[in-house]
C-alpha cells in the first residue's frame, strides 16, 4: 500500500458549533457544504490551502462525553499532524493557539519544528513545519533523537521565515 498523504481525520466532539468554531477561527479551516441530507451532528472541513476534498470531519456525540483519555487511562490516537510550508506560518500559528489558550507546548525534533495544541475537548494536534532537503546537514538529521525547546525566533532567522519547509520531503523539489 503507497500511501503519499493523510487525506482526512474524523474527530468525535462533546460541541459540534464550538469546536467548528475552533477550527475555524484559531486554524483556519473552512465548514465544506457535504453533510448528508437528513444527517445532523457532523461537519466536514477543509485545511486552507487544501487540495484535500476535506480534511477534517468532526461528529457531535453530545456534552454529557468526557475528555479524551487516550496515552493517559486507555489506547488511543495520540494526536494528528499538519504540515505548514513556512516558519512565518508556524509563528502565527503559535501566536493564535496561545491567544485561544490552545498552545500546549513545542518541541524541535531536528528535522522537524513543532507545536502542539488542544481543541476544546482536549484531543491533542501537532502543526510543524519540516527542514528541507537541501538543507539537512548531520547535526540536524541526528538532533531527531532528542527532543529540545524551540526557540522559533532563531530557526527563522536561520532558515528564513519564507523558506517552504518539506521541499524534497514532502513535496517534490
Amino acid at each position: 500500500m503507497g500511501i503519499h498523504r493523510l487525506n482526512h481525520a474524523v474527530l468525535y466532539v462533546s460541541d459540534l458549533a464550538r469546536s467548528v468554531a475552533f477550527y475555524r477561527d484559531v486554524l483556519g479551516f473552512t465548514p465544506v457544504d457535504m453533510t448528508p441530507a437528513g444527517f445532523r451532528g457532523a461537519t466536514f472541513l477543509q485545511a486552507p490551502d487544501s487540495t484535500n476534498d476535506h480534511d477534517l470531519g468532526l461528529f457531535e456525540i453530545g456534552a454529557g462525553a468526557g475528555r479524551s483519555t487516550a496515552g493517559r487511562a486507555t489506547v488511543g490516537l495520540y494526536h494528528l499532524a499538519w504540515e505548514v510550508d513556512t516558519l512565518d506560518e508556524l509563528a502565527v500559528t503559535a501566536e493564535r493557539l496561545a491567544a485561544a489558550g490552545a498552545l500546549a507546548g513545542t518541541s524541535d525534533h531536528g528535522t522537524t519544528k513543532s507545536l502542539y495544541g488542544q481543541d476544546p475537548d482536549g484531543l491533542e494536534f501537532e502543526v510543524v513545519w519540516l527542514v528541507p532537503a537541501d538543507q539537512l546537514d548531520d547535526a540536524t538529521v541526528a538532533a531527531r533523537k532528542r527532543i529540545d525547546r524551540l526557540d522559533l525566533a532563531a530557526e527563522r532567522q536561520r532558515y528564513g521565515g519564507q523558506t517552504r519547509g518539506g521541499v524534497g520531503i514532502s513535496v517534490p523539489a
